[in-house]
């Protein structure tokens, strides 16, 4: 039985329209950016009164916290639940093209590298901070595995490799693709592995 089987109704319509209220806030954040974002756009996106929406988030600071610890707790949600035939770098693959799919749906705010006003309210929630920290362990050691398998360069620090496959995520290249390339989304997630993973170099031919 899942969290909202155990709750009362009136509980359970409480959680679901706090759910909704953190997808209009993720629409809001992906369409409008954090500093243009108001409280008003969130209560008009989700369809509910400003007064319901300060029932369950205080400020548009405690909103965009909230849908990054969700961004968080989904992305271990997904690497957990992966294939177990995959290999390390199967694996990173794996969670950059769900990163992707999100992104492209308009679910994937990249609030972190936007705004240094944003990063600080970021690291003053623990609770953000703790869930960071276990993502970032957690692929930390899947990069190690991958090193270990001869799948990546020994060579390279396990942080460069993980600061540059973060900043995949939020590649303005991906929007380009899209708005200039015409390219469906799929096409873009593929081309964004292949720069990402095999580089752009003719190995063939160099």
């Amino acid at each position: 039985m899942g969290i909202l089987g155990r709750l009362s109704f009136k509980d359970q319509a409480f959680k679901l329209r706090e759910q909704a209220v953190l997808d209009a806030t993720t629409r809001m954040l992906a369409s409008k950016g954090f500093d243009l974002m108001t409280m008003d756009d969130v209560a008009g996106e989700a369809g509910i009164s400003k007064p319901s929406l300060y029932k369950h988030f205080k400020s548009k600071d405690e909103l965009a916290t909230e849908v990054m610890i969700r961004l968080l707790d989904d992305a271990q949600a997904y690497l957990a639940a992966q294939d177990a035939a995959l290999s390390p770098l199967g694996r990173l693959r794996d969670l950059l093209a769900w990163a992707l799919r999100v992104r492209l749906s308009g679910g994937l705010p990249f609030l972190p590298s936007t705004s240094p006003q944003v990063r600080g309210m970021l690291t003053r929630s623990l609770r953000y901070v703790s869930r960071a920290i276990k993502l970032h362990k957690t692929l930390q050691g899947i990069v190690e595995q991958a090193k270990e398998a001869g799948e990546l360069r020994a060579e390279l620090p396990a942080d460069v490799i993980l600061y540059s496959y973060y900043a995949r995520t939020c590649d303005p290249a991906v929007e380009y693709l899209r708005v200039y390339g015409k390219y469906a989304d799929e096409e873009i997630i593929r081309h964004m592995l292949g720069v990402c993973f095999e580089g752009m170099a003719d190995r063939a031919g160099g």
